[in-house]
């Protein structure tokens, strides 16, 4: 089993059960994120850097208008899909073993959490995970110390507020808050 076989799988809501020639990909690549980020968070880098190690991360080019302040985690690294002109603030988490895209424009606020994978209710199947993308569109502005849960999409130009638990989708133009976020009014 290789990369590109993981990511077909989890790209396609496939459960990855523990201890399976799949999980032990999972765990490679995540060494693999674990000492990129390493790299990124350990001392300061010029912006021109960071984007390099993001690219390395993530394994694909990342536009010079994307602009991320370290630390940075991700747990996995190679199913991130990033747009232009994104800016990522600083301690920002990513679990995107299930898929991150984030469109063009977006604002992503102070230690974000993006999750993609849960893991088993069945205590006997805990270790195996069911991973579900998040999206996240164009011209969203995520405030600081938001969760988004796996299988959540948000839609273009919407706002989630600081603190909110994003529990499922987000509709285009809206403002989302609370735990879990509900929308509250509509943008302008």
């Amino acid at each position: 089993m290789e990369l590109n076989d993981l990511l077909e799988a989890l790209n396609a809501d496939q459960t990855i059960t523990g201890d399976s020639p799949l999980h032990e990909v999972m765990h490679r690549t995540s060494q693999e994120a674990l000492r990129v980020t390493g790299e990124l968070n350990g001392s300061y880098h010029e912006p021109e850097r960071v984007r390099e190690l993001l690219a390395q991360l993530i394994g694909k080019p990342v536009h010079e208008s994307v602009t991320v302040f370290p630390p940075f985690y991700a747990d996995f690294g190679k199913n991130i899909t990033l747009g232009e002109r994104i800016f990522i603030n600083s301690g920002c988490k990513f679990q995107d073993q299930g898929g991150v895209v984030i469109g063009d424009h977006c604002l992503i606020g102070h230690n974000t959490v993006l999750a993609t994978l849960n893991h088993d209710l069945d205590p006997g199947k805990r270790a195996d995970m069911h991973p579900a993308s998040i999206t996240i569109g164009r011209n969203v502005w995520i405030g600081a110390n938001v969760t988004v849960l796996p299988g959540v999409t948000i839609g273009d130009d919407a706002v989630v507020a600081a603190a909110s638990v994003v529990t499922k989708d987000v509709p285009a133009r809206s403002v989302v808050v609370g735990s879990p976020a509900r929308v509250v009014r509509t943008v302008p």
